[in-house]
């Protein structure tokens, strides 16, 4: 059974991946979840696997944290790469007392002056002395990622970070995010569901479906028959609010629809996984 391996650290421009997946094959309850997969982080990219449910996607992630054992194959990681993880869903007693800024401090204990830049990281000053039982969907979301990004990580891996928000939620945190890449140079490897934002705020998009069916620049992706197969008809209109959102744009981004055959894809052409 495989390990996880450290590379060396890396320079800054030397090309060298966050984190790379090879090959890795897992199966849970004798199950094959995941199927050949490879994939890879640069510092400073925003990746995105989407994929129907069931598709193996938090298990990736899971595997790439060295969460869940791997059947066969390798997962690699920059020397001293430092992660930063927020979960799909917290589940918190409401009768526990526990302000915003005590979440902070566990499991080790942080000075005031940390949590209070962190939470204005993430648009949260005010929020120390709030009961995290009492925020809002969206507020906890943001209060996870201020507690990830303590450990001033070189990459952030985000497990469906805006489930059970509304549009406008999704996409202030993703704006949150992109923020967040910009300004600490941090990686950055999410799973998502949400096709409308989520195109036009990654990078890269990997469709998983227990292999990759597909990888590339959103405008490549979104215009490959693979990605067509797995979500043009088993979303109920969300390709097409994707479409109408971009086919109805003012801002220029119009081009990015789903039928642009003509994006140039600098990570390679749309392929399939073994």
């Amino acid at each position: 059974m495989s390990g996880l391996l450290y590379l060396p650290k890396p320079c800054a421009g030397a090309g060298v991946m966050l984190l790379q997946a090879q090959d890795i094959f897992v199966r849970l309850d004798g199950v094959e979840v995941l199927s050949g997969v490879s994939m890879g982080v640069e510092p400073g990219e925003i990746v995105t696997v989407l994929g129907p449910n069931g598709s193996g996607k938090s298990t990736l992630l899971r595997a790439v944290l060295g969460m869940v054992p791997l059947a066969s194959g390798q997962v690699r990681r920059a020397g001293g790469l430092r992660l930063g993880y927020v979960p799909q869903k917290l589940a918190i007693d409401a009768s526990l007392p526990m302000t915003v800024r005590r979440f902070l401090s566990l499991p080790h204990r942080v000075s005031d002056t940390e949590a209070a830049d962190v939470l204005a990281r993430v648009g949260m000053d005010a929020a120390g002395q709030r009961q995290i039982a009492a925020l809002s969907g969206g507020q906890l979301q943001r209060v996870m990622l201020a507690r990830a990004l303590l450990g001033h990580p070189g990459l952030l891996v985000l497990d469906e970070p805006t489930q059970g928000l509304d549009q406008p939620g999704e996409a202030a945190f993703y704006t949150l995010i992109a923020e967040v890449r910009r300004d600490t140079g941090a990686g950055v490897l999410m799973v998502s569901h949400d096709l409308h934002v989520v195109m036009a705020a990654s990078d890269r998009v990997i469709c998983l479906n227990h292999h990759i069916c597909c990888q590339g620049t959103p405008r490549v992706v979104s215009a490959a028959p693979e990605y067509l197969a797995l979500f043009g008809l088993g979303t109920q209109g969300a390709l097409a609010l994707y479409q109408h959102r971009h086919d109805h744009s003012h801002d220029g981004t119009a081009d990015h629809g789903v039928h642009d055959h003509a994006g140039h894809d600098h990570h390679g052409h749309t392929h399939h996984a073994g």
